[in-house]
Protein backbone atom coordinates (compact mmCIF):
# COMPACT_ATOMS: atom_id res chain seq x y z
CA UNK A 1 0.00 0.00 0.00
CA UNK A 2 1.03 3.32 -0.94
CA UNK A 3 0.15 6.52 1.03
CA UNK A 4 -1.42 9.05 -0.68
CA UNK A 5 -1.55 12.38 0.03
CA UNK A 6 -3.78 15.21 -1.39
CA UNK A 7 -3.82 19.00 -2.08
CA UNK A 8 -6.55 20.53 0.20
CA UNK A 9 -8.24 21.61 -2.66
CA UNK A 10 -9.49 18.50 -3.91
CA UNK A 11 -11.61 17.12 -0.60
CA UNK A 12 -14.54 19.64 -1.27
CA UNK A 13 -14.71 18.86 -4.97
CA UNK A 14 -15.47 15.07 -3.95
CA UNK A 15 -17.69 13.50 -1.68
CA UNK A 16 -15.76 11.79 1.65
CA UNK A 17 -12.68 12.58 -0.16
CA UNK A 18 -10.00 12.28 2.74
CA UNK A 19 -6.54 14.28 2.07
CA UNK A 20 -4.79 11.07 2.96
CA UNK A 21 -5.21 7.54 2.11
CA UNK A 22 -3.75 4.20 1.67
CA UNK A 23 -3.90 2.79 -2.34
CA UNK A 24 -2.60 -0.69 -3.51
CA UNK A 25 -1.37 0.60 -7.02
CA UNK A 26 2.03 0.06 -8.83
CA UNK A 27 2.54 3.34 -10.03
CA UNK A 28 1.56 7.41 -9.20
CA UNK A 29 -1.16 6.94 -12.61
CA UNK A 30 -2.07 3.27 -11.35
CA UNK A 31 -2.81 5.06 -7.84
CA UNK A 32 -4.96 8.30 -9.54
CA UNK A 33 -7.13 5.67 -11.89
CA UNK A 34 -8.22 4.25 -8.68
CA UNK A 35 -8.97 7.24 -6.85
CA UNK A 36 -11.00 8.15 -10.46
CA UNK A 37 -12.91 5.18 -9.84
CA UNK A 38 -14.08 5.79 -6.29
CA UNK A 39 -14.38 9.66 -7.26
CA UNK A 40 -15.18 10.24 -10.31
CA UNK A 41 -13.59 13.39 -11.99
CA UNK A 42 -10.44 13.24 -9.73
CA UNK A 43 -8.07 12.34 -11.95
CA UNK A 44 -9.34 14.86 -14.55
CA UNK A 45 -8.50 17.47 -11.97
CA UNK A 46 -5.15 16.39 -11.92
CA UNK A 47 -4.23 15.12 -15.53
CA UNK A 48 -4.95 16.18 -19.16
CA UNK A 49 -4.09 15.11 -22.70
CA UNK A 50 -0.13 15.95 -23.44
CA UNK A 51 -1.26 18.33 -26.17
CA UNK A 52 1.27 16.38 -28.54
CA UNK A 53 -1.69 14.32 -30.31
CA UNK A 54 0.03 11.49 -28.89
CA UNK A 55 -3.06 10.76 -26.59
CA UNK A 56 -0.61 10.42 -23.51
CA UNK A 57 -2.21 11.76 -19.99
CA UNK A 58 0.00 13.47 -17.85
CA UNK A 59 0.02 15.88 -14.99
CA UNK A 60 -1.41 18.99 -15.20
CA UNK A 61 1.04 22.11 -15.70
CA UNK A 62 0.13 23.12 -12.19
CA UNK A 63 0.16 19.79 -10.75
CA UNK A 64 3.34 18.29 -8.89
CA UNK A 65 3.90 14.70 -7.60
CA UNK A 66 6.64 13.11 -5.63
CA UNK A 67 7.09 9.29 -4.64
CA UNK A 68 9.24 9.47 -1.38
CA UNK A 69 10.04 12.86 -1.28
CA UNK A 70 11.29 12.51 -5.49
CA UNK A 71 9.63 14.21 -8.46
CA UNK A 72 7.55 11.92 -10.27
CA UNK A 73 5.65 11.49 -13.22
CA UNK A 74 2.84 9.44 -13.91
CA UNK A 75 4.88 6.00 -14.58
CA UNK A 76 6.72 6.17 -11.88
CA UNK A 77 6.49 2.99 -9.45
CA UNK A 78 5.06 3.01 -5.81
CA UNK A 79 6.41 0.50 -3.65
CA UNK A 80 4.50 -0.75 -0.52
CA UNK A 81 5.18 1.90 1.96
CA UNK A 82 5.87 4.98 -0.61
CA UNK A 83 4.37 8.00 0.30
CA UNK A 84 3.24 9.40 -2.64
CA UNK A 85 2.26 13.16 -2.72
CA UNK A 86 0.03 15.41 -5.14
CA UNK A 87 1.04 18.98 -4.83
CA UNK A 88 -1.64 21.72 -6.69
CA UNK A 89 0.21 25.11 -7.38
CA UNK A 90 -1.48 28.03 -5.77
CA UNK A 91 -1.67 31.26 -8.38
CA UNK A 92 -2.47 34.68 -7.31
CA UNK A 93 -2.13 38.29 -8.30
Amino acid sequence: MADVHLPPTLPPLFDGLPRRLDVDAGSVGEALAQLDARWPGLRDRVCEPAGDGSGEIVLRRHVRAFVDGERAELDTPLAAGSRLDVIAAISGG
